[in-house]
């Protein structure tokens, strides 16, 4: 005689569970965030998608702003002068190279930040929270002339604080050469968006069970074997999300280009390449080609990074 063991029951609504699939609470609190999301997503919607679709259809055409009656159909003929022109592999290699300093930095740093504020005592917490947010909170155009104002050649303090620095003196110009101009750059880039990262990164290390560090320390594991081992895999979504918003953040740079170094000695972006062929050219074919390959590498970038992490947030959020 057999007996067969009684199916398990969903804890919230005490009917038998799915034995496959997403649970009714699952499914109910799905249903409960397009609800609450849905509107704000379909006006957000509304709004990106008619510039895109206008600076694809723009693209195609040979058009000129100071001239609308001599406009001409030409295809794909606009990204093949972007694609053919040193001046795009220029603009694009200057914006990976500011990418990948400011993000893996700012991620280092980030997480530091994190671990401290996790670490502090609770009296503390808010006011360290406040005072590491504080440049976050700045504007980025405010941000960039701070930066600008302290590097400058006559009116900065950077070069009269630092000059026992090896190869900072009273006269060193460093908006004057390209990897001086690109260094103050990253800096500003960084000092501004570390909060951001560390915020998330902070967010991913509270969610790391302390039943796992604690059984990881009574195992002997030392401290850089718990973060390897415990830590950074269970924030891994938390990484991932930080790295993803930064990195296209960083990648879509123009505020501290435009105010430091207006594109000077090499160091202009993707994005002012983009405001310089459409703004200060009005040639509106070429700057919205360039603007439509921006947003193909902003989606590659994001689509490498879901596919390169492969993360399931489903799990990250306790769901079966």
């Amino acid at each position: 005689m057999t007996t067969t063991a009684p199916p398990p029951t969903d804890v919230a609504t005490g009917r038998p569970a799915p034995t496959g699939g997403a649970s009714d609470r699952v499914r109910a609190e799905r249903r409960l965030g397009w609800i609450l999301a849905g509107p704000a997503f379909a006006v957000m919607l509304l709004v990106t998608a008619y510039p895109i679709v206008q600076a694809v259809y723009d693209s195609l055409f040979s058009y000129r702003l100071t001239d609308p009656g001599n406009r001409s159909f030409v295809g794909l003929g606009n990204y093949w002068v972007v694609l053919t022109d040193t001046l795009w592999w220029q603009s694009f290699g200057v914006t990976v190279l500011i990418t990948v300093v400011t993000v893996a930095v700012e991620l280092v740093l980030g997480f530091a930040l994190a671990l401290v504020m996790l670490k502090a005592l609770k009296g503390l917490r808010p006011i360290l929270r406040a005072a590491i947010l504080l440049p976050y909170a700045i504007i980025t155009v405010v941000s960039a002339f701070a930066w600008q104002f302290a590097f400058d050649l006559t009116s900065g303090f950077v070069n009269t604080w630092f000059a026992w620095l090896p190869g900072v003196s009273a006269d060193t110009d460093w908006f004057g050469g390209t990897g001086t101009s690109l260094l103050v750059i990253c800096l500003a880039e960084i000092w501004k968006t570390t909060p951001f990262i560390s915020l998330l990164l902070l967010a991913g290390l509270a969610q790391v069970p302390d039943v796992l560090q604690e059984a990881a320390q009574v195992d002997g594991a030392t401290w850089w074997q718990r973060m390897r081992k415990v830590t950074i895999p269970n924030m891994k979504a938390a990484i991932m999300v930080a790295l993803l918003f930064r990195t296209l953040d960083a990648f879509r740079v123009f505020d501290s280009v435009f105010v430091m170094t207006a594109g000077a000695n090499g160091t202009e972006t993707v994005s002012f390449l983009a405001y310089r062929q459409t703004i200060a050219r009005l040639e509106i074919g070429l700057g919205s080609a360039v603007s439509v390959l921006l947003f193909l590498s902003v989606v590659l970038i994001a689509f490498g990074f879901i596919k390169g992490f492969k993360v399931d947030l489903s799990q990250a959020r306790g769901e079966k």
